[in-house]
């Protein structure tokens, strides 16, 4: 039972990592610390999907869910938990590309609109 729960709790984990990565950004517009959170995060999930690299919870998970009398699953957590709702036919080296791009396009916004708030802020109190 122990183990089930803390396959879920990872699964929850991996899960919102994913949302800080695409959407993390946003949380800098509001503290700027999150700026050295944030950016290794992006990095990371960059390399994952375009180097096409397996994530280090993936396997960990599943060795939880065996302890647990469960049966792991092939593939990455993208692939087992979103894909399969969002693409049924899986995962494609393509589609990894797509999804690497649209973090790298949300993240390059959102930090573009802060360099230039930030210049903006500082030629006015000159």
């Amino acid at each position: 039972m122990l183990y089930r729960i803390a396959a879920d709790a990872l699964v929850a984990f991996h899960f919102g990592f994913i949302c800080f990565v695409i959407l993390g950004g946003l949380l800098a517009i509001r503290w700027n610390w999150v700026i050295l959170l944030h950016f290794p995060a992006v990095i990371w999930g960059m390399l994952i999907e375009f180097c096409n690299l397996y994530c280090p919870l993936t396997p960990w998970e599943n060795s939880l869910r065996e302890a647990a009398g469960q049966s792991g699953y092939e593939g990455g957590f993208i692939e087992h938990y979103l894909l399969a709702v969002m693409y049924p036919e899986g995962l494609t080296r393509n589609v990894q590309i797509v999804l690497g791009l649209i973090v790298l396009t949300i993240n390059l916004s959102v930090y573009a609109w802060l360099i230039m708030r930030r210049i903006r802020t500082s030629s006015a109190k000159e």
